[in-house]
């Protein structure tokens, strides 16, 4: 309950952005994935196993990224770090979370990591939520003003050189999107790199993302709103679709093209019911307020860029994003050891 109240009096604005963050939010959110970074166990490793000598524990095996339960979920704490380092650089705990980056992101761990990719059999690993996050991590450190990151980008950047290459080879074998709600969501996975290859004017894969975004997804007509959510989803089927393609096409191509996607959303009467998750302490189920938060993120995205005609949508955007922030630290680690990212990501969206 008090986290609750706290959570409650923190984020009661409508129109939370990070550049009205005050300190004592940004250490509370910091707080998470400080605590779960270099937390070895609980973990869920996703390998293959060739033989018995690949059976490591997880921070043998992942040097760089085995906290915080899983893969991803590690990348994107790192990222969520890095965010709230270059946002607010008096954090309380700056130098603790600066020694645990530069000890994670030291130059041989991520040769181990580049290592356990290279695998013949782990080519797949992380394909492509986890790709899409670490990215989304270069980036983060490639933009920070922080002292510290220029060393730590050089020493990732090798690491994310290889994602790039695993995009490269995999977008044209992908003859059929996936459109689940879950890690391997196609879009959710070129939005993050798509982001990526802007930002370091990376042509290739801007070329490669756009040219397959619109081959698996510009004849996409009426997209199922009611269908969703999936049981164990917390990414928005519909609405990452929207954001990738939002993001690729020029705004008249775009606005004929969600009319047709999305004829529901210019609707100033369009209402969408907020995911309701039934047991925090269930690690799939809880995944439900990461799809509100989904949902804001890319809500809040499209009517910022076109608020004439999708400006209502920012009402339906902040009831999703104020309706799961109290299960940010409800005390159950199967949520906060990465429902913060979302928050913040949901966040960094109100405004962009």
């Amino acid at each position: 309950m008090r986290n609750f109240l706290i959570l409650l009096f923190l984020f009661i604005s409508p129109y939370f952005y990070a550049q009205t963050l005050t300190l004592e939010k940004a250490n509370h959110l910091a707080s998470l994935p400080i605590t779960c970074l270099q937390q070895e166990y609980p973990n869920k490793l996703s390998q293959l196993l060739q033989d018995s000598t690949e059976i490591q524990s997880p921070k043998v095996l992942h040097p760089a990224f085995y906290g915080c339960f899983d893969w991803h979920s590690s990348v994107h704490g790192h990222w969520s770090l890095v965010y709230l380092l270059q946002h607010f650089p008096d954090l309380n705990q700056k130098e603790l979370i600066i020694e645990k980056l530069k000890v994670n992101l030291f130059t041989a761990n991520i040769q181990a990591e580049i290592a356990y990719l290279s695998k013949i059999h782990e080519k797949s690993f992380e394909r492509t939520y986890g790709w899409a996050w670490l990215l989304q991590l270069q980036l983060a450190l490639d933009t920070s003003d922080g002292a510290y990151a220029k060393e730590l980008a050089q020493q990732l950047q090798p690491l994310s050189d290889l994602i790039v290459i695993r995009y490269l080879e995999f977008l044209p074998k992908l003859l059929y999107p996936v459109r689940a709600g879950t890690h391997t969501n196609t879009a959710f996975g070129l939005s993050l790199a798509w982001d990526y290859a802007v930002h370091s004017n990376h042509a290739v894969l801007q070329k490669a993302i756009r040219e397959n975004a619109l081959r698996l997804f510009l004849k996409d007509e009426n997209c199922p709103f009611t269908w969703e959510p999936s049981g164990t989803d917390f990414l928005s089927p519909c609405m990452e679709e929207l954001g990738i393609m939002q993001r690729v096409m020029d705004s008249a191509s775009f606005l004929k093209w969600v009319k047709a996607f999305a004829p529901n959303l210019s609707d100033k009467k369009f209402s969408w019911e907020v995911a309701q998750v039934s047991d925090r302490t269930d690690g799939h189920l809880v995944h439900l307020d990461g799809l509100n938060f989904s949902r804001a993120w890319n809500l809040f995205y499209l009517a910022n860029h076109y608020p004439k005609q999708y400006g209502h949508l920012k009402t339906i955007a902040n009831q999703h994003l104020q309706f799961s922030l109290p299960s940010v630290v409800d005390g159950n680690y199967e949520g906060e050891h990465w429902l913060a990212t979302f928050a913040l990501k949901a966040f960094d969206s109100v405004g962009k």
